[in-house]
């Protein structure tokens, strides 16, 4: 329960029992294995919050505004991320600007882009995907963004000689931590597997290439992952299951 405790105070800014106190290592490396479930809750409130505001309001502005609360909630998590990894790997050309730029807190013009198509992306596949399969399509998307963090961790240790939460949330990451972090996405899943199993297996084969890829191009650039690193792979894993959900292939 610390342990879930732990992931819940990483991935938002919901108060939780005990959080003003400083987590084990230990407890603190467990709690990486409850990131799909505290995802999943995530995805669900956003769900939520686009259902009740689409009574009063059209679907885009609906979605608008869960996308607007969900980065409230979560203080932007992982779309800082994802404008530091297209900064960094857009603007660096050595590994050692390139985690200069990671270090700097400022957003350039590659970081800016990024952010805005994303976020624009992932509210267009959202106002696209049928009303029928919209809140089960989210709250997957968000189980198995976070889900995706923990194979990353294990096929590419963190980068060594830079204090990171990457490093010591990650380091020691077993295969282990990816089956428990499976079962503990189920509940998150299982939902839009009854509706859509098609669509989501489509999904889960784009997002092994999708982490295939990705892996590659940050072991070429770095050596060793980083938590920006992760965040953007959540956010891009993401992307990639709503992207199949809202397709146009009626065979799907």
């Amino acid at each position: 329960m610390r342990s879930f405790l732990v992931a819940i105070q990483f991935l938002t800014r919901i108060p939780v029992p005990g959080g003003g106190a400083l987590p084990s290592p230990e407890v603190f490396r467990r709690s990486v294995r409850f990131l799909p479930l505290v995802g999943g809750l995530i995805g669900g409130l956003s769900a939520a919050i686009i259902w009740g505001a689409s009574h009063l309001w059209v679907l885009p502005l609906a979605v608008l505004l869960a996308l607007a609360l969900e980065a409230w909630i979560t203080g932007a998590f992982h779309e800082d991320a994802v404008a530091d990894f297209f900064d960094a790997f857009g603007g660096g050309y050595t590994k050692e600007r390139v985690l200069e730029i990671l270090r700097d807190s400022r957003i350039g013009a590659y970081g800016s882009v990024a952010i805005i198509l994303a976020l624009a992306i992932r509210a267009g596949a959202l106002m696209s995907t049928p009303i029928p399969v919209l809140a089960a399509a989210l709250i997957a998307s968000a189980t198995l963004g976070r889900l995706m963090i923990l194979p990353a961790m294990v096929l590419l240790p963190p980068l060594q000689g830079r204090d990171s939460i990457a490093k010591d949330a990650g380091q020691g990451a077993t295969w282990s931590d990816v089956m428990v972090a499976v079962v503990v996405s189920v509940p998150g899943v299982a939902w839009y597997a009854w509706l859509q199993p098609v669509r989501l297996a489509i999904a889960a084969g784009a997002l092994g290439l999708t982490l295939f890829l990705y892996l590659r191009v940050v072991r070429r650039r770095l050596g060793g992952i980083t938590g920006d690193c992760l965040g953007c792979l959540c956010y891009l894993s993401q992307l990639v299951v709503l992207l199949a959900a809202c397709a146009k292939v009626p065979s799907w």
